[in-house]
């Protein structure tokens, strides 16, 4: 007997291209077919959702779940509370996780499911409203809903017309629609959606401030403006960061002196031993203050080709600095 394996034909790239670009073109049909039947009953399940105490719940079997699990990530990570709830298992004890604050969004191509079919009595006992997501227009899981989110395709881009390909495509883009206008509707932010997101680069660029990744006390080069030049550099030496700051008697920030500013003083053949830090210093060091972004201190050095900025708050009182190595440790960059 062959094996399933043996009986596989050759390969042949130009059909696997040309079933790719049709696939794509039926899935392309689906989903402009479905915004243009698009009806009010969108709008009323936005404003429904806006008015929840409660969280929206969704449920959906086999590829409607899978859907219904990005779905309920979407809309938890966009300002609206939801999760995921296995039809099966809510038959089986987890339905307790749905109270009469909530809201079901039901999942089922043909709207017919079983599973979700079984739960439609309890629900509408316990008095939860029901979005049903379907392209069943008269089917069970329709004729159940207050509201029918229509998900109807002409036909799936498998070559049998039976796996969910368009179907679930469809489903997935109608997901996304709800979340972008939900999001809309409750003015939803980059800074919101950096809170759901702490761990990502957005969140780490939003939510990092300069006083999160600063060098502080005694981690700060500084020297008294009337400090002497070798005073000066070694201070420069022992904190390692090419710069130091020049402070008043109060600890207010009055110059820096770099690396660069180094060289260039050598360059120009000045006597160096015999000055102070403050006739050597720049007068006006780039600073930041101390709650604005990490992400802002970057952009600083960036755009005056700088490796670090001192951190003040008040009335120039120094407080930190931040080198660009700071920033890369914290992935802000």
């Amino acid at each position: 007997m062959k094996s399933a394996a043996a009986a596989v034909r050759p390969f042949d790239g130009p059909r696997a291209l040309e079933l790719a670009r049709e696939t794509l073109g039926i899935e392309a049909q689906a989903l402009q077919a479905l915004s243009d039947r698009l009806s009010p009953a969108f709008a009323q399940v936005v404003e429904r959702i806006l008015a929840l105490r409660g969280r929206v719940v969704v449920m959906g079997m086999g590829k409607s779940g899978h859907v219904g699990r990005k779905i309920a990530a979407t809309l938890a990570s966009t300002g609206t509370p939801a999760f995921f709830v296995h039809p099966g298992e809510a038959s089986h004890g987890d339905l307790g996780m749905v109270t009469e604050a909530d809201l079901v969004l039901a999942l089922s191509n043909s709207g017919e499911s079983d599973e979700i079919a079984a739960l439609l009595p309890a629900l509408r006992r316990q008095g939860v409203p029901l979005v049903g997501m379907t392209g069943g227009a008269e089917s069970t899981l329709a004729r159940h809903a207050d509201w029918v989110l229509d998900t109807r395709v002409e036909r799936e881009a498998c070559p049998l017309n039976l796996a969910p390909t368009a179907s679930t495509t469809a489903q997935l883009a109608m997901g996304d629609a709800l979340a972008v206008a939900l999001l809309d509707a409750r003015g939803f932010r980059a800074e919101d959606f950096a809170r759901s997101h702490p761990g990502g680069a957005l969140g780490r660029k939003l939510l990092t401030h300069v006083g999160d990744v600063m060098r502080s006390g005694e981690d700060i080069p500084r020297v008294p403006a009337e400090a002497s030049f070798l005073e000066l550099m070694r201070e420069m030496s022992a904190k390692g960061l090419g710069a130091s700051a020049i402070v008043g008697p109060q600890g207010e920030l009055r110059g820096i002196f770099t690396d660069g500013d180094l060289r260039r003083r050598i360059e120009a053949g000045d006597d160096l031993l015999s000055t102070t830090a403050g006739a050597v210093m720049h007068p006006q060091p780039r600073t930041i203050r101390v709650d604005a972004l990490a992400v802002d201190a970057a952009r600083l050095m960036e755009q005056h080709g700088i490796t670090s900025v001192l951190v003040v708050e008040g009335a120039d009182q120094l407080v930190g600095v931040v080198h660009i190595r700071d920033l890369l440790r914290a992935k802000v960059i």
